[in-house]
């Protein structure tokens, strides 16, 4: 495994992290047993970052990672989001911002975890309700308190990052980027990092499981995800014509889809952490095998003549709102 210094933190982070949330019934059914046996591969096998969230499966996300810490705590990096209110008043973009949410959620997120400190605190969304400047705020208030050592910001713009280094340090920012969801270099996400300091954490890192080349048609796809816009019929078709494409290359590289996909990601800087989510072992055991895939300056210039930033049919997400505020 590689490393490298996770944003202007003292600690070096392994080149691909381990996203949880498929261990908590996001993309189906989850075996626990499974999950803790691929939480300790990934430690065996040096990935010493977990990206987790209150919001996975209520609170069964920190229960399951409290079991699988046991005797390991000092050497994973826990960055754990704010997820977003189950509660009446949740209505239009709130999604968690207020300095008493914040407080309340990392409170909670340390009991179930079972530790004293989280290493990275997150907040899910900005609210454009709510000033950046009142959330970081009070997130820096959880910083000298010593509840987490560091805190970031997920789907946050690039004026909103600016704004919120201004309260207290930002180490990272969590955002979907991947070769065909490229928003982050479009909107200047990833340039306000680079010029902060910070590390960008790139979730949905194969396409959510479409360049992982699970789905072929359109009765691949589960029914949950269909009303998606890259997977409704007037996109669909375009997207699996750059899928075939993509998976090609893939051959010639010898290796699969999601891991050219996360080499991709590994090749645009030390900067990038992709955090894929898995919740077996082979699943996990493929994707690191990422970090062996060497791809040349060709490879890079074909892979970015294939998909260049809006080559995908459909926006990343049903609901535009709430990202990149």
């Amino acid at each position: 495994m590689k490393y490298h210094r996770f944003g202007t933190t003292d600690f070096e982070v392994s080149a691909i992290g381990l996203g949880c949330m498929s261990m908590s019934g996001a993309y189906g059914p989850a075996d626990d047993a499974e999950s803790i046996a691929t939480l300790h591969r990934a430690f065996d096998l040096g990935v010493n970052f977990l990206d987790t969230s209150a919001s996975y499966g209520n609170g069964h996300n920190h229960e399951l990672i409290a079991k699988a810490l046991k005797g390991r705590r000092e050497r994973i990096f826990i960055h754990s989001k704010s997820g977003s209110p189950r509660t009446p008043d949740a209505t239009g973009n709130r999604s968690g911002s207020t300095p008493e949410y914040l407080t309340r959620v990392c409170e909670e997120s340390l009991e179930r975890l079972g530790i004293e400190t989280l290493d990275v605190f997150c907040m899910s969304r900005v609210d454009p309700n709510i000033p950046i400047e009142e959330s970081v705020g009070g997130m820096a208030r959880l910083v000298e308190q010593g509840k987490t050592r560091y805190i970031g910001l997920s789907e946050a713009s690039a004026a909103s990052i600016r704004r919120a280094q201004k309260v207290h340090p930002i180490v990272s920012l969590q955002i979907e980027y991947s070769i065909w969801s490229r928003d982050a270099e479009e909107y200047g996400n990833l340039q306000a990092c680079r010029e902060l300091g910070m590390s960008l954490m790139a979730y949905g890192p194969v396409g959510q499981g479409f360049l992982a080349g699970r789905f072929h048609a359109s009765s691949d796809i589960p029914e949950e995800r269909r009303n998606r816009p890259r997977y409704r019929r007037e996109n669909l078709s375009h997207n699996l014509k750059l899928l075939a494409a993509f998976e090609a290359l893939a051959r010639e590289k010898g290796a699969t889809p999601a891991q050219l996909a996360l080499a991709w990601l590994l090749a645009q800087g030390a900067d990038v952490v992709p955090i894929p989510s898995s919740k077996t072992r082979g699943h996990l055991e493929e994707n690191l095998r990422a970090v062996e895939l060497e791809l040349t300056k060709d490879d890079l210039a074909r892979l970015d003549a294939l998909m260049p930033p809006g080559a995908a049919a459909g926006t990343r997400s049903e609901d535009m709102a709430r990202v990149n505020n």
